[in-house]
């Protein structure tokens, strides 16, 4: 098993993975002078990868010189970074005032019982990442889901099967 700094490093890790270490290399070495180096570069592996794992975090924070805290204080910061891979496909709960009292916690409660998981994890196939996220602006039509970039209104428990059903079928046809 890889080690970084005596840690272990999973072998599905993606510094693990030649092809995405050389990707990960790449995208330090092109960024590592530039100002605010630690945001820009986890920007481009989120981007590029799709997420920040622990030992990516650990292998930024040691090539630009940085306390491995600086590095995981920016992911743990701001919400748009992952450090987890997500599925194929997200489904994202407003949380924003409108949708909570117009009963978002029993559209989350019910996406539990049809998916099998909490939000912030993949079901086991890894095709549906439920995620929780602040107001998306589209408070008129509470309580919202983000399904992947598509606003859906209104919804209501009994209609989120047919809503998440489509994206179910998308991953057995990938299998």
């Amino acid at each position: 098993m890889l080690k970084l700094n005596e840690r272990p490093i999973p072998a599905n890790d993606p510094i693990a993975n030649p092809e995405q270490k050389m990707l990960i290399d790449q995208i330090l070495e092109a960024n590592k002078h530039t100002p605010g180096a630690t945001m820009v570069i986890l920007n481009e592996l989120q981007s590029k990868i799709g997420f920040v794992s622990e030992a990516m975090q650990q292998y930024v924070a040691e090539q630009l010189h940085v306390p491995l805290s600086r590095v995981h204080g920016v992911i743990s910061f701001y919400s748009f970074f992952t450090t987890s891979p997500r599925g194929r496909h997200t489904i994202k709960f407003c949380m924003g005032t409108a949708c909570y009292v117009g009963g978002m916690p029993q559209l989350i409660e019910k996406a539990k019982q049809v998916l099998g998981i909490e939000p912030g994890q993949t079901t086991p196939d890894g095709n549906i990442t439920l995620e929780v996220c602040r107001c998306v602006g589209a408070c008129s039509q509470a309580p919202v889901l983000v399904l992947d970039e598509t606003i859906a209104g209104r919804v209501r428990p009994n209609k989120l099967p047919q809503l998440i059903r489509p994206l179910q079928e998308d991953g057995k046809a990938k299998e």
